[in-house]
């Protein structure tokens, strides 16, 4: 099975691999944005790692008795949901279980780019970022004033983001992959997600193979 071919329905991911790729300072080197992404769809067991690598459960005794995300988080409030755009629908990731659950049917990958921004919306997986703020105030961890301040939420979800979006990076160069971190029309996702007044959608990735380098391209 493919990206493009999920069946709208909750979705097993197979275990993340133990694959053998560059050394973290080799992808750091090889870190970059590569807008020119080929439209072949990844094989679930590569998205099934990408995901993991995203913000995947590392250990289940992580802060505050919560398992740990390959990901930080304020206290440990895990607040950034990743949805994913294929060509069948929007799902849900979810790192607790590792698997993706459906949102809506269709494909709505336009929705994870820049509005009126003349690039095609053909990559295969495009992330999106979406704040949960009520985990910022409802944190098992250290309830800090700060996680009920409006302004003082955004840094930490903003930063919480870059962490999960940068480990994406890493796994891309890791994988030779090409990663895009870009904004997205916030507000036909909001309408498409029917997400509540405590959600925040804050920015997309678009990842895929590299254009000319994708497998038999």
């Amino acid at each position: 099975m493919t990206s493009d071919a999920l069946s709208f329905q909750t979705i097993d991911l197979p275990d993340p691999g133990e694959q053998t790729g560059l050394s973290v300072w080799a992808a750091l080197h090889e870190r970059r944005t590569i807008r020119d992404i080929d439209t072949q769809p990844l094989p679930l067991s590569v998205l099934s790692d990408l995901l993991w690598a995203a913000c995947g459960v590392n250990r289940a005794a992580g802060p505050f008795g919560a398992a740990g995300l390959t990901a930080g988080s304020a206290s440990n409030s895990q607040e950034i949901d990743v949805y994913l755009a294929t060509a069948s629908g929007l799902f849900l990731y979810q790192p607790h279980g590792h698997r993706l659950g459906p949102v809506c049917a269709g494909d709505w990958r336009k929705l994870a780019m820049t509005p009126h921004q003349p690039v095609p919306a053909t990559a295969p997986v495009q992330l999106i970022y979406v704040a949960n703020l009520h985990r910022l105030t409802h944190t098992a961890g250290f309830d800090e004033p700060g996680l009920h301040d409006a302004e003082v939420q955004k840094s930490y979800y903003f930063v919480d983001t870059g962490l999960i979006a940068g480990n994406v990076y890493l796994f891309a160069a890791a994988r030779k992959l090409a990663a895009w971190f870009h904004n997205c029309d916030k507000a036909a996702l909001v309408e498409r997600l029917q997400l509540g007044a405590d959600r925040r959608v804050l920015f997309a990735q678009s990842v895929g193979y590299p254009a000319l380098q994708a497998p038999g391209g």
